[in-house]
């Protein structure tokens, strides 16, 4: 299996790593069923690819094995933000595999994070939509689901392009990451709809970019011996709200 290397994974602060272990938690009430996840949301700037590559860092430290694709082909954040070096000259990506390049053993990648896996894009394209509707698509996703606990799937932001509502249709549930005090309730519910009408369940939302400053509750914290060590040195600007399926 071919090798790359995540060169930047910043240090999270406590009530942002307290939030992902919540979401991590919660999803495990979803069922063994629920192994591949879409993570999109309704605007571009949301945090959605942070989210994808922090819930995979999570994930594994719990003993799954997660991959991570990222899908976002026309433009992907996580090559940029995180730094991502190939040991080998030549490397191939998702948009390769997808227009007939390459084989899918050449798009998966043991990373330095044991336990994590990543299927990174391969080159960024403007005819996204034909790529991810093709027939290569079925058998990659069925592949990924049985070799992996966990399939994580970084969308294009879904009220953007369509890709996100495509690539829905081969989740067993999705996550909407939303920031805090951006958008309309109405553009957000449009979103939510058009996953579900692919037969995608929408197991919750992510509330990012928060500001723990203006909530007046912060006091409990504190005054907590237990915590005020941790909430002294500032709070951390994300917030997981997660619905699990009854």
């Amino acid at each position: 299996m071919a090798y790359l290397e995540i060169g930047f994974l910043p240090k999270l602060e406590f009530s942002c790593n307290e939030a992902l272990n919540t979401l991590a938690t919660n999803l495990s009430y979803c069922g063994d069923d629920v192994k591949t996840i879409l993570i999109t949301s309704r605007y571009a700037y949301e945090g959605k690819s942070f989210m994808g590559m922090n819930l995979m860092r999570t994930l594994t430290t719990l003993g799954k094995r997660v991959v991570l694709v990222d899908a976002d082909l026309r433009r992907s954040k996580i090559m940029s933000q995180h730094q991502i070096h190939f040991t080998s000259e030549q490397h191939f990506g998702l948009a390769h595999y997808l227009a007939g390049m390459c084989e899918m053993e050449d798009v998966v990648y043991q990373t330095n994070i044991t336990g994590a896996y990543l299927v990174p894009i391969g080159r960024e394209v403007s005819s996204s939509l034909q790529l991810l509707s093709s027939n290569r698509m079925p058998p990659l996703m069925q592949t990924l689901r049985e070799n992996f606990d966990v399939v994580l799937i970084d969308a294009p932001p879904a009220g953007v392009i369509v890709d996100a509502v495509e690539l829905a249709k081969y989740c067993d549930g999705a996550l909407v990451v939303v920031s805090y005090n951006r958008g309309r309730r109405k553009d957000i519910t449009e979103v939510v709809n058009a996953i579900r009408k692919t037969g995608c369940p929408v197991l919750g939302s992510v509330l990012n970019n928060v500001d723990f400053r203006s909530f007046t509750s912060r006091n409990h914290y504190y005054k907590s011996e237990r915590y005020a060590s941790y909430y002294k040195r500032g709070y951390t600007a994300y917030d997981v709200q997660k619905h699990a399926k009854k």
